[in-house]
């Protein structure tokens, strides 16, 4: 546990869950990309050194724009190496010391930390977990994912028990608490949701309803099964960045506009505290380049 945690100047926001294949690098990925086009100041840091997956999908994003000569923000990043010795104990001081270190160097002048997980159980999973403003869990929306967070009948659907996984975030909330008092938004993210109305996905929304009252978390629905999102990955692009050939290096369809919309409506629904000077530092930078792409008026020009 990080001792100064509730003292942190930005708000951090971990992407958690123990099941790889969740969505979390790509939600990562949405959640920074948008904060940074609403002002906010953001820095990024993945615990997953093995897979590195958010890193990755930074790099590409970092080189894409250089390539095609875009100008796509990009988060300040750190990948946290875990420890390579033979003991436990020097194991976890070197992974302590490197988030302390990362989190030192942005605190004070960012708005948010954006932290992707690895998708075990390990020292720096839970260590994320502890300092975290708020907890997003994406979950696919099936019962092979479901057991993460709970166990049901087979017969009846109905919730018979509680995972390793929500156990350890109750003591991650614990632990806050005891430290500096202070307390953790739980969201989890229903993703590759199906668009069509299904049993299935009519039994998962009760489970989960039932799960968040006992745990304690919000339940929000996220991205739903599109093609467009794994595009994204080789270019580092999201469904927020503009949407026009240029920058997609394609033309645009219908999913890219309905993804962006998914996308938004999930930032929506998170409810992460906006610095209001960031949303107008981005609001005057929008009403900058709209009057630079309209045609100068000829009173502009020539006085009468």
């Amino acid at each position: 546990m990080l001792a100064h945690a509730g003292r942190l100047s930005a708000h951090v926001v971990v992407l958690g869950n123990e099941k790889g294949g969740s969505g979390k690098s790509t939600t990562a990925m949405h959640v920074a990309v948008a904060l940074m086009n609403l002002g906010q100041r953001v820095a990024t840091i993945d615990l997953d050194s093995r897979q590195k997956s958010f890193t990755h999908y930074i790099d590409h994003r970092r080189a894409w724009a250089a390539r095609a000569g875009l100008p796509l923000k990009v988060p300040v990043h750190f990948c946290i190496a875990r420890g390579a010795k033979l003991r436990l104990d020097e194991n976890e001081a070197i992974e302590f010391d490197g988030l302390v270190e990362a989190v030192a160097a942005v605190e004070s002048a960012h708005d948010f930390i954006v932290v992707d997980t690895p998708g075990t159980d390990a020292y720096l999973m839970r260590l994320a977990h502890s300092m975290a403003d708020t907890l997003i869990t994406p979950l696919n929306d099936s019962f092979v994912d479901f057991d993460v967070l709970g166990t049901v009948d087979p017969a009846t659907f109905a919730v018979t028990g509680e995972s390793h996984y929500a156990e350890m975030v109750r003591d991650a909330r614990r632990q806050r608490r005891g430290v500096d008092g202070g307390t953790m938004d739980w969201i989890v993210v229903r993703n590759r949701l199906s668009m069509l109305g299904s049993r299935n996905k009519r039994l998962i929304g009760a489970g989960l309803t039932e799960l968040g009252a006992r745990l304690g978390f919000r339940c929000i629905d996220g991205f739903a099964e599109r093609l467009v999102y794994r595009e994204f990955f080789p270019r580092g692009l999201t469904a927020i960045d503009p949407i026009d050939e240029e920058t997609l290096g394609a033309r645009p369809s219908l999913a890219h506009v309905t993804a962006r919309e998914e996308v938004m409506a999930l930032i929506a629904a998170l409810k992460l505290p906006l610095d209001e000077r960031g949303q107008r530092r981005a609001a005057a930078r929008a009403e900058w380049f709209a009057a630079r792409r309209e045609p100068l008026e000829l009173d502009e020009i020539v006085e009468e």
